[in-house]
């Protein structure tokens, strides 16, 4: 099971982040920029092959009546999907650490987060939890994927748990008055407020986060139909757009275009649709240009600044000239719906003192942050995590003596061999490697190694 798990449990469809589907109730279609929060705990290194191996097994119970005969899958491919699940799986957990918790460094800018319904039910005051605690002080608790949140310091075994200590680091502050709390920390998101997967919701949709405030909604509850996802990097709820009412003079610059569901001016008499734009644009002798479709494309093609390695600041504009005083001075289409962004639109937005003051006051000075995004948080966990990834069997080498080395390489270097050949066996024959021949070598290997020990004699000098 272990062994075809990476194939199978992808193929089950379970909600897990960036795959392309997930299962028929209330699940959603979640995509590498916007990850839905699982039910499941994210991180290979505790209790994902755990789950994998349950799925795996279930799959292949199924595919065998289906069938009459076991899945098969080639060992490229296992280890493909392997690859790939502990690549996604680096991406989701940011570079967090998973042996040390978090909070001696304060509010990190953005970590992977976690929140226990064990310890904190709803009605209680909710608190997140850093990933080292999720598993050394969480580990069997129910616990709420939060993804990533910024500027969060770990509340484990402070105030907010009433009968809990941190194992970690116990001498920690009761409260955390920088941590900013919302509903998804009682496993509820979006505006109808319901959890994540919906057991009642049968509808497949997908899950997109608010940069702004951070919760995670419906796409149908955006007010508008969300771009194909290569299209776009960021969204902006609604509730934000109205408390950031200077977005909406960007919005008609670099936001990608979206079809409105309902017509706002049916709702709203105060918003505008694209004809009554159009309309006052021809009175005040300016015109509202429609984007051509390579335009549609062409912001989404720009260059990210967040790709590589390393965050660049975003650049600093060095004229005395406000940009949002220059688009203010032009008719923008204000709606009631969310909106989305290209990449890179963050740097575009006006750094000017009065425009930093704003920003300050209206608490989303972030947004002029390039390494706040959520693709640098990713790029950051995989670019870490690949560095210092190592050769398992060099590090146990390395804590060895001369002796203990050589015979490690000896015993390392008859397993190759002899699995080699005996594997070598089923490839000339053309035939399939089940799971009782891979443990009919094992329990031979073994034996033949026992006959070996007995054999030996030892002489002392």
């Amino acid at each position: 099971a272990s062994f075809l798990g990476g194939g199978l449990w992808r193929d089950c469809r379970f909600p897990f982040p960036a795959l392309a589907a997930a299962p028929p109730g209330g699940g959603c279609r979640a995509f590498p920029r916007f990850r839905p929060p699982p039910p499941l705990r994210l991180g290979f290194l505790k209790g994902l092959w755990r789950e994998m191996e349950k799925e795996a097994s279930e799959s292949v119970a199924g595919e065998g009546e289906r069938n009459g005969e076991e899945p098969v899958v080639s060992l490229a491919e296992v280890l493909a999907e392997n690859e790939e699940l502990e690549k996604e799986a680096r991406a989701v957990l940011g570079g967090s650490d998973h042996e040390r918790c978090s909070y001696s460094q304060g509010a990190v800018k953005r970590q992977a987060l976690y929140a226990c319904s064990t310890c904190t039910p709803s009605g209680e005051e909710p608190a997140g939890i850093c990933l080292a605690c999720s598993y050394e002080c969480h580990g069997t608790h129910k616990l709420f994927e939060l993804y990533t949140k910024r500027n969060f310091r770990c509340d484990c075994g402070n105030s907010r748990f009433k009968n809990l200590q941190c194992k970690l680091l116990p001498e920690k502050a009761k409260l955390n008055p920088g941590n900013k709390y919302n509903h998804n920390f009682n496993g509820l998101y979006c505006v109808c407020k319901r959890p994540y997967p919906d057991p009642e919701d049968e509808i497949p949709d997908e899950m997109i986060q608010c940069i702004i405030c951070e919760d995670w909604f419906h796409g149908r509850h955006l007010g508008a139909v969300p771009p194909d996802s290569g299209d776009f990097h960021e969204m902006v709820c609604q509730a934000c757009m109205d408390r950031c009412p200077f977005l909406w003079n960007y919005a008609s610059q670099l936001a990608v275009p979206t079809v409105t569901k309902v017509t706002p001016a049916a709702e709203d008499g105060a918003a505008l649709n694209v004809e009554d734009a159009e309309e006052i644009n021809k009175e005040n002798g300016t015109d509202c240009h429609v984007k051509t479709e390579e335009e549609k494309v062409a912001p989404s093609n720009e260059p990210s600044t967040s790709s590589g390695s390393e965050c660049l600041e975003a650049v600093k504009n060095e004229t005395s000239t406000c940009k949002l005083q220059e688009l203010q001075t032009k008719q923008h289409l204000k709606t009631n719906t969310a909106t989305f962004w290209p990449h890179n639109w963050r740097s575009k937005l006006c750094t000017c003192k009065e425009c930093t003051k704003m920003y300050l006051d209206l608490e989303v000075s972030f947004l002029t942050d390039e390494c706040d995004t959520v693709l640098a948080y990713e790029n950051k966990g995989t670019n870490d995590q690949e560095a210092d990834r190592r050769d398992p069997l060099m590090d146990t080498l390395s804590s060895m003596n001369r002796v203990q080395q050589v015979e490690l390489i000896c015993e390392y270097n008859d397993l190759k061999t002899e699995l080699t050949d005996y594997l070598r066996r089923f490839a000339d024959e053309g035939t399939v490697v089940k799971r009782e021949d891979i443990q009919q070598f094992f329990e031979e290997f073994q034996s033949r190694k026992r006959r070996r020990t007995d054999r030996m004699q030892y002489y002392c000098s």
